[in-house]
């Protein structure tokens, strides 16, 4: 080939490779400093919320907003800014350096506050907005009230993004449905008022005592409905996915296909986030999810229903912690909506919502109730003594004879309060607990083997009781599979399933059947059981916790409830001393006069909900220290500190528990109503200027806490 051949094919060759690099995938690159680059012409100040939770930086911060990023950085988008860059690292006028972190843009600004040198804008992630003034308002009312910061909050309310499911469009929203019949609203006083009332508009707000039966999905789908009818939204939070599922679909049933959407965390990322986003889009106006689906950004909301406030799957274990009940509170005063809280219990803060007068009871007449409940039988410690079989076997007689009875005609439930096998151990003649004389700590015998200690593990061969002298042992709570194997030997022919924390159930036939369950895992059987057995309550109401009577009647209502109603011939029997009141409540199935006595009880000792408290933990000193140095409101009143249980290494830990082998003090500070905010803000305050100024041992501040012994 000639030299001139060369030479004219030169530029044919660079125009190959330049339309070649053209076509090819530029890698992307790293966001930048914008350094020399021409800042917006409008609004030149973007004001973002980063994502650092700790308290001292629980502000916004201002950035210069590059022209090339002016169309896409919108107010509610995912950005990428440079932070912790110091004064000294200024370079014409702009700042620069600092590490990348995530954030939102919250509003664009023609001028900033702050009258240094601002850094730029790096990236913005998504051109989606994903964060509204609503959802930033409610997240900035929950931070304020439960001592958090706003960063925080909106890690839980605004889902991780997916790429895929942006670049999906959502559906075009559908028109409103027509407003519902009552259907089973009607066996409510005010049901079928409450419905019309939601349907015109308006915003009745309702503490709602739910019959025992399945039909209460159906009624919140009825709900729901009447809300969609009048041109809003509505959100249902329900504490587990078991709930959510059968909500899902009785909304299928009562709005069709394409009118909700399902939050729940067995839907993966992907699906989650796209059902999110519909929300977000306006393309579905209607929600039902778990405990994150507080959240939700719904539109134009016109209803918040929370279902069974009581389960502890509704109080989030990450900072701040909040419940999901005050959060839909928080929403419905925010919005001005409805709000229906729903249980077939009653919690002591509903009830202070009926007596307070914020919202009106929703209940069914006493014949309706009994209709509905099943027959409630009780076997105390004065028949249990008299009985040779309960002494035998732990199951009374008369256990024996309604479980035999209720398998002629369907399954039979026992709940047990815990799963596994003989866990704790205590004294046949005076239920005196079984102590280690090492460490006082519990003494187990795992899989029927020599007794030995659950902390240290030293045996204990020559035990004997040091109230009575008595050297025979009961056990105090026997588990789900060791009952399962019980009743299996005494009724061969019928099966016996279980659910537990490992495998929970969510149906089951409604053949004869055995199903041995731990509370919260009860399964729903077709057509109802004929029977349950409520085992051990007497362990369950002996917790030495405040709420120990409201959770066992909680606990006991929820099984008792998946009975058939005695009309149909449904019976429950319970194992406990049938004096006390939970048991009673029981008996008369009235858990919200039970929750009425409760909130009385705690008004003249001054616990929660009737007044506001706060848990402080740390270290001795680290809370000594602080308690000194936070400025509480004059009425706050501290009580302790107190030493928390040391968790021993390798133990099951709780969320707020102490690190494993330490020794953690815990104060709970008390306010009368109306100081709530003031001891919120003076102890996010003190929290902040610790962190500040970086020294000491760490301290955890959880308000409202749900356990304070």
């Amino acid at each position: 080939m000639s030299s001139e051949n060369e030479k004219s094919d030169e530029p044919e060759q660079l125009a190959l490779i330049r339309e070649t690099v053209r076509k090819a995938k530029v890698p992307r690159a790293k966001p930048r400093t914008w350094r020399g680059a021409a800042l917006a012409k409008e609004l030149p100040v973007a004001r973002v919320v980063v994502n650092k939770g700790a308290l001292h930086l629980d502000q916004f911060f201002d950035y210069a907003v590059p022209e090339e990023l002016d169309g896409a950085a919108r107010p509610g988008v995912r950005v990428r800014v440079r932070f912790g860059a110091g004064a000294h690292q200024v370079k014409n006028g702009r700042r620069e350096g600092g590490r990348l972190i995530d954030g939102f843009l919250v509003e664009r600004r023609a001028t900033s506050d702050y009258s240094g040198p601002l850094a730029a804008l790096a990236d913005v992630v998504s051109p989606e907005p994903v964060l509204g003034p609503e959802l930033l308002g409610l997240a900035r009312a929950v931070a304020d009230r439960y001592a958090g910061s706003l960063a925080d909050v909106l890690q839980l309310a605004v889902p991780p993004r997916s790429a895929k499911a942006e670049g999906r469009p959502s559906p075009a929203p559908l028109p409103p449905p027509r407003a519902p019949e009552p259907g089973s609203w009607t066996r409510y006083e005010r049901g079928p008022a409450f419905l019309e009332s939601l349907a015109r508009g308006g915003a009745p707000r309702a503490v709602w005592n739910a019959l025992p039966g399945p039909y209460w999905a159906q009624e919140i789908a009825r709900a729901v409905a009447a809300t969609l009818a009048s041109g809003r939204g509505a959100l249902v939070v329900v504490p587990d996915g078991r709930a959510a599922g059968r909500v899902d679909a009785a909304l299928t049933e009562v709005l069709g296909e394409g009118r909700h959407a399902l939050l729940t965390a067995e839907a993966g990322p992907e699906k989650r986030y796209a059902q999110w986003l519909a929300v977000r889009r306006g393309a579905v106006r209607a929600v039902v999810g778990t405990r994150a689906a507080m959240f939700a950004p719904v539109r134009d909301l016109g209803l918040a229903v929370i279902w069974d406030d009581g389960d502890g799957s509704h109080s989030e274990p990450h900072a701040p912690q909040p419940h999901a009940r005050e959060v839909l509170l928080l929403r419905a005063a925010q919005d001005r909506c409805a709000f229906l809280l729903g249980s077939t219990s009653c919690t002591v803060e509903a009830a202070q919502l009926v007596e307070s007068g914020w919202a009106q009871p929703l209940v069914a007449g006493r014949d309706q109730v009994r209709a509905a409940a099943p027959l409630v039988r009780t076997v105390g410690d004065t028949d249990l003594a008299r009985d040779e079989a309960a002494r035998a076997a732990r199951l009374p007689t008369l256990a024996w004879q309604v479980v035999r009875e209720g398998l002629k005609s369907g399954p039979v439930l026992v709940q047990v309060p815990r799963r596994g096998y003989v866990p704790r151990l205590a004294c046949e003649r005076c239920r005196t607990p079984a102590r280690c004389r090492h460490c006082a700590g519990p003494l187990e015998a795992p899989e029927q083997q020599e007794l030995r200690c659950g902390w240290c593990g030293h045996g204990a061969p020559d035990w004997h009781c040091v109230e009575c002298g008595s050297t025979r042992l009961r056990a105090q709570v026997v588990g789900a599979r060791r009952t399962a194997e019980e009743l299996g030997r005494a009724f061969p022919a019928v099966p016996v399933r279980t659910s537990g924390r490992d495998h929970v159930l969510d149906n089951v036939p409604g053949r004869p059947a055995l199903v041995v369950s731990t509370p919260g895992a009860e399964p729903v059987a077709e057509g109802g059981y004929a029977a349950a057995l409520l085992l051990d309550g007497w362990a369950m109401l002996g917790r030495p916790d405040l709420r120990a009577g409201e959770e066992a009647l909680r606990r006991w209502i929820d099984a008792a409830a998946l009975v058939r109603g005695q009309a149909e011939g449904g019976t429950v029997v319970v194992v406990a001393e049938p004096t006390l009141r939970p048991v009673q409540a029981l008996v008369r199935w009235d858990p919200a006069g039970h929750a009425r006595r409760e909130l009385a009880e705690r008004a003249e000792l001054g616990f929660p909900p009737v007044s506001r408290m706060a848990a402080v933990t740390g270290a001795p000193k680290a809370v000594e220290d602080f308690l000194a140095a936070a400025g509480l409101p004059a009425d706050a009143e501290v009580l302790g500190p107190v030493p928390l249980p040391v968790v021993r290494p390798g133990g099951p830990r709780r969320p707020g528990d102490p690190p494993p082998g330490e020794q953690w003090d815990r104060a709970l500070v008390r306010v009368p109503p109306g100081s709530g905010a003031a001891l919120a803000t003076s102890l996010k305050q003190a929290r902040a200027g610790r962190l500040a100024k970086g020294g000491g041992d760490p301290v955890r501040i959880r308000v409202d806490p749900p356990d304070i012994g």
